[in-house]
């Protein structure tokens, strides 16, 4: 049996290697590199909140998927109605799938509206990447974002 898991490992292997399924960067170990960034409007008013949000990979690699985390200072109403490609994280969060970022492209657009458990004067829109698709993204400062949006229905951009 021992000698049988051998042979097929070596199948595997060897199969990847010559079919060039092994990525340069899986066969060196270096997990490769991509700088998530996310830009949107966000605007609230009577307790909805609507946000777009555009994913932006400044490169140098391309990311095959990646999740971004929405978190409001207050808890959101028990039902929503979300978008595909975004679920309910946590009392106060929600995650969606940005799909495919080309190196130094854009994603498409996400759209949610969200409604609040209550109607508060202001609340404070937290985001940022919590799967960048296994890529390590060393610039943190384009991909957690803190928006402050009053209850006013005026845009705010971030």
């Amino acid at each position: 049996m021992r000698t049988l898991v051998r042979v097929w490992c070596a199948v595997v292997v060897g199969a990847g290697l010559v079919g060039g399924v092994v990525s340069p960067a899986a066969a060196t170990g270096v997990a490769p590199e991509a700088d998530l960034a996310f830009h949107g409007a966000v605007s609230m008013a009577e307790g909805r909140v609507d946000v777009r949000l555009t994913p932006r990979n400044h490169g140098p690699s391309a990311v095959s998927d990646a999740t971004v985390r929405l978190r409001w200072s207050v808890a959101l109403a028990d039902r929503q109605s979300l978008p595909g490609g975004c679920a309910r994280a946590e009392a106060r969060a929600v995650v969606c799938r940005t799909g495919a970022l080309a190196a130094d492209g854009l994603g498409a657009e996400i759209r949610l509206a969200v409604r609040l458990r209550e109607a508060p004067a202001e609340v404070t829109l937290e985001f940022e990447t919590v799967w960048g698709g296994g890529a390590v993204d060393r610039n943190h400062a384009n991909d957690r974002q803190r928006v402050l949006v009053l209850d006013t229905g005026d845009s705010y951009a971030f």
